[in-house]
């Protein structure tokens, strides 16, 4: 299958959308609201200081996979880390290559920034599949783990 990288624009709002409908349906088995989802994405294209979205055609200029990247500061280290977050491969582009083209191109992006320092993202513990993908492109297990308190108190929740 032949993909084209490129930076997803508002035009593709309806598969961002659509994807992170099913990606948090697959993984986490949530429906998400669409208003807030909606909202979130279009959020993102608004203010490039909330992250950017990269997307992979097929040859017939279909998207089939996205990443979403974001950005956290690193006072210990005085620069960018670029968390990877919304990955979602179409299940007919699956094992094509997708996720590591997508992969690749951000690397490639946060390598051509003196600013960026790293590239992380978050994965299951039990997905033993999707951590031997990353170890494969080089990414390194960490001894952190994730907590949240969400939502916070008096607040809706984004599920639906």
């Amino acid at each position: 299958m032949g993909l084209t990288i490129r930076p997803a624009t508002a035009a593709d709002e309806a598969v961002l959308v659509a994807f992170n409908a099913a990606l948090a349906l697959e993984t986490e088995h949530k429906t998400l609201r669409p208003d807030v989802l909606g909202s979130g994405v279009r959020a993102v294209f608004a203010d490039p200081a909330r992250g950017f979205y990269t997307v992979a055609q097929n040859e017939g200029g279909e998207v089939v996979a996205q990443m979403m990247v974001t950005f956290e500061w690193s006072d210990w280290r005085n620069g960018w880390f670029w968390w990877v977050q919304s990955v979602y491969v179409r299940p007919d582009a699956r094992r094509s290559g997708a996720f590591r083209s997508l992969y690749r191109e951000v690397e490639r992006r946060a390598a051509a920034d003196p600013g960026v320092i790293g590239i992380r993202l978050y994965v299951e513990r039990e997905n033993a599949r999707a951590r031997a993908t990353y170890r494969a492109l080089g990414m390194a297990e960490t001894t952190y783990g994730v907590m949240e308190e969400y939502p916070l108190p008096g607040r809706a929740s984004d599920i639906g």
